[in-house]
């Protein structure tokens, strides 16, 4: 069913990885145009976006209520993405409130949240697993879909939930960036024989657009996507498949993982303009022990019946991804996939990791 709403869309989060893919998707037809806000009209991520056409950037942040309305104005769809690494989780809880509530205010009709797993209700609450910049998205996103039981006439809002990008995988800068050992590219993660629900980039700029498309099916709805169950020893077979260069997973302890290379974030605070000294602020460390303890426990489940229903051709496995992005390497000029891992060809996909953690509010 086309879409009898959305023409104009207000994006927050469009400058950041999984922001682009979707604007590329919701613009490539001109059938929506996007405002996006940006704290750096002039970044090379800005400019990128300009070059699409059907777009225009705001220079503003979202953690001003002025700023929001000035966004929402003319437009007849929002998707609202808020970077919890820049506000922490509590900042993160109350915008997300006020960003859905302004939408309101402002006569939006169709409210896209970006959201996160709310882990630790979904763990049964036991605290190992808390990650706090997924249960902060995932509580709002609840609280959401219950205010849409009474606005869906007003204002008809959906969840885009989503998980690590594959992209991470072979990306600086990460919880999980790959290190070549003696020739073999490796990743030491506190995984155990569990699986992460990886998400490909490309992909979420479909699934977004669905959503717009179907705005009578899509309301009240939790599209949870990802491409599959993937254990990382399946991640090194599938590297080798593709380029025919050995690589390995080595499960590591908590213990070494905190001591070796993530040792100098583990004590800072998990949002980079959080007040470290307030109680509610967890650690790098606490965050992301949660954060390791859910995939090694398998506590996210996915859907992939549905997914195959709304996009039949979606990414489905590690080595057909990898095989489409050694691809795609090599026609843009960055060489195999073999190549882009060595250390000194590793980039960053992550906003936060290119812009070097200097956002502010």
């Amino acid at each position: 069913m086309s879409s009898q709403y959305t023409s104009k869309i207000f994006i927050v989060g469009g400058t950041g990885a999984q922001g682009i893919p979707v604007i590329q998707a919701l613009v490539k037809d001109k059938k929506y145009s996007c405002r996006v806000l940006s704290r750096d009209t002039k970044s090379p991520r800005a400019k990128s976006l300009l070059a699409l056409g059907n777009v225009e950037i705001v220079e503003g942040t979202f953690a001003n209520e002025a700023t929001l309305r000035q966004g929402y104005q003319g437009c007849d769809g929002a998707f609202i993405n808020l970077d919890g690494f820049n506000t922490g989780e509590k900042g993160e809880i109350y915008w997300a409130i006020r960003s859905y509530e302004l939408a309101l205010e402002c006569g939006i009709k169709f409210f896209v949240y970006g959201n996160l797993d709310f882990t630790l209700k979904k763990s049964g609450y036991d605290p190992k697993f808390r990650t706090g910049h997924y249960d902060g998205k995932g509580r709002i996103g609840e609280w959401i879909l219950f205010q849409n039981q009474s606005n869906r006439g007003r204002m008809g809002a959906a969840l885009f939930t989503t998980g690590p990008y594959i992209e991470m995988a072979i990306s600086s800068l990460t919880i999980n960036t790959p290190t070549v050992e003696d020739g073999v590219v490796t990743w030491r993660v506190p995984l155990g024989d569990g699986a992460v629900t990886h998400v490909a980039l490309e992909d979420c700029g479909f699934y977004v657009r669905w959503l717009f498309d179907h705005p009578e099916r899509a309301s009240g709805m939790d599209l949870e996507v990802a491409i599959a169950d993937i254990p990382y020893a399946e991640l090194a077979s599938a590297f080798t498949k593709v380029t025919g260069q050995p690589a390995q997973y080595i499960d590591t302890s908590l213990e070494d993982y905190w001591n070796g290379s993530m040792s100098r974030l583990a004590a800072g605070p998990a949002g980079y303009n959080a007040d470290a000294s307030d109680p509610s602020t967890m650690s790098f460390k606490d965050n992301f022990t949660g954060f390791w303890n859910m995939w090694k426990y398998r506590i996210i489940q996915r859907d992939y019946k549905l997914l195959d229903e709304i996009h039949p051709n979606r990414i489905k496995s590690a080595e057909e991804w990898f095989r489409i992005e050694d691809k795609k390497g090599r026609e843009a000029g960055k060489g195999s996939l073999w190549d882009r891992v060595q250390a000194d060809n590793l980039k960053p996909i992550l906003k936060l990791g290119e812009d070097g953690r200097k956002g502010k509010l």
